[in-house]
């Protein structure tokens, strides 16, 4: 972006809230039937459809909001399920689950109907839909995250399994933050309870982890002046129970619809905040849940190749763009995660963050906003109600591949503190009492990774 571009403009504020593991057609294909332009699920026509063992699924509305169980997304399987147009998704599943019902079954093509989501739904219908946004590489969260990021997952397309090889798992890539600093832009990671960004080996310096904050402090800074609110902000949910809001399957989506709406909000509430941001919600990949869209090609990052060629996109997922600067829309331009970094880089003139960044057909989501303020926007959305008891939330019998990583991540940032062994050991004693155990104590090493790297900046800056 020249200098007379970026003089003009207006947005000082961008904040990302990441979701989990849903797909375009399920979240937001039913907002075709406002948005004939909208590649979608079109109204009146007959329902796509996919096969397993001999039978049919077609796409379906009334989606749950709590599903019991979770669609495999490794890499290997989205391949088998984007392959022949996209008709592995349901065999896929039953692959996975050969003893689950034909409802579990005909839920991987269920979408959500018109204003079922009602915060998600309610953006959609006020701001910039992005139908055509991927996630990066057809594969599970971590790598998707890593490349929302910095740009690469260095070659990776795996989620580490019990203790983290730093063999395999060392992602030590230059990031977005690093950019940020060198040129003195702040920024703040504002996380629920343990944030996967803390991956990245360069954000464990102590001067990072001043950054990183509990939610709660979100809504205080947002409600502060607009010059001391954070030029980059990510938001990362809760992943895990009580509480969980990352819309990640067996979780209640209703919970994500409560934080959708607590972020714009709190975002709304003070106007001259508002005048000046940008809200980019958006899922890391589709979490095995169907869409109809094949993944085009792309260009690799860099030159790790070890797992995969990171020459084909994964999976669209849902993408909206909420800001006075954003119009009532549907943009069909080709994004992915990085063109996020490529709108950032072009903003605020950063340096290179890899070759997927710099592509040429990496559109940058700069073109799809205004310099002109919109007044109609929505003053306020309405907090969704809970889950009837009826459908609550589904005890957790076993981790996801995503819990089971961050517990791995815990484990590994906890041996870089001095805490004493007893404790360290009596962690590792409650892990092997269950699933929520695991969980506590995921949460309790990154509190304590993070004080410590806390109190280390502090007595180094005096």
């Amino acid at each position: 972006m020249n200098s007379k571009a970026a003089a003009a403009d207006p947005i000082k504020h961008v904040v990302v809230l990441m979701l989990e593991n849903r797909s375009f057609d399920q979240m937001l294909g039913s907002l075709q039937e406002i948005y004939p332009n909208l590649d979608g699920i079109p109204p009146g026509r007959p329902p796509r459809t996919n096969q397993a063992n001999g039978a049919t699924y077609s796409q379906l509305p009334a989606a749950r909001f709590v599903v019991p169980a979770d669609p495999n997304h490794d890499y290997a399987h989205v391949l088998f399920q984007i392959s022949n147009s996209n008709a592995g998704f349901v065999q896929d599943f039953v692959n996975c689950f050969p003893s689950s019902s034909v409802a579990d079954r005909q839920e991987v093509m269920k979408f959500h109907a018109r204003g079922a989501l009602p915060a998600l739904h309610a953006l959609a219908e006020n701001f910039t839909i992005c139908d055509r946004w991927f996630s990066s590489l057809p594969g599970p969260t971590w790598p998707n995250r890593l490349f929302v990021h910095s740009g690469t997952s260095l070659g990776r397309v795996t989620m580490p399994e019990g203790v983290m090889n730093a063999n395999l798992h060392w992602y030590n890539q230059t990031t977005l933050y690093d950019r940020l600093n060198e040129k003195q832009i702040s920024w703040k990671v504002y996380f629920g309870d343990v944030p996967q960004s803390l991956v990245l080996v360069n954000q464990w310096a102590p001067r990072n982890m001043i950054h990183y904050h509990h939610m709660q402090r979100f809504l205080e800074h947002a409600a502060g002046p607009e010059a001391e609110f954070a030029s980059y902000v990510f938001i990362e949910p809760t992943y895990n129970q009580p509480g969980a809001n990352d819309d990640h399957p067996c979780h209640n989506v209703l919970e994500g619809e409560k934080l959708i709406a607590e972020v714009y909000n709190a975002l709304r509430a003070n106007e001259a905040l508002w005048r000046c941001s940008l809200l980019v919600i958006l899922y890391d990949e589709h979490g095995g849940y169907y869409d109809h869209v094949t993944p085009p090609a792309t260009v690799p990052p860099d030159h790790h190749q070890e797992e995969f060629t990171f020459d084909q996109l994964g999976v669209r997922v849902p993408a909206i763009l909420v800001s006075p600067y954003a119009r009532k829309q549907v943009v069909n331009t080709q994004f992915d995660h990085t063109s996020l970094l490529r709108y950032l880089v072009e903003k605020w003139n950063l340096r290179s963050l890899g070759a997927r960044v710099a592509d040429v057909n990496t559109h940058s989501i700069g073109p799809a906003l205004t310099n002109v303020a919109r007044t109609d926007a929505p003053m306020e959305l309405p907090m969704p109600l809970p889950l009837k008891d009826s459908v609550a939330p589904i005890a957790a019998t076993t981790l996801s591949s995503h819990q089971s990583a961050l517990l791995a991540l815990s484990h590994s940032l906890e041996s870089m503190t001095d805490v004493d062994p007893h404790e360290v050991a009596a962690r590792s004693k409650h892990v092997l009492t269950g699933p929520q155990s695991m969980i506590d104590v995921s949460v309790d090493r990154l509190e304590g990774f993070l004080s410590q790297q806390r109190e280390r900046f502090t007595r180094e800056a005096k």
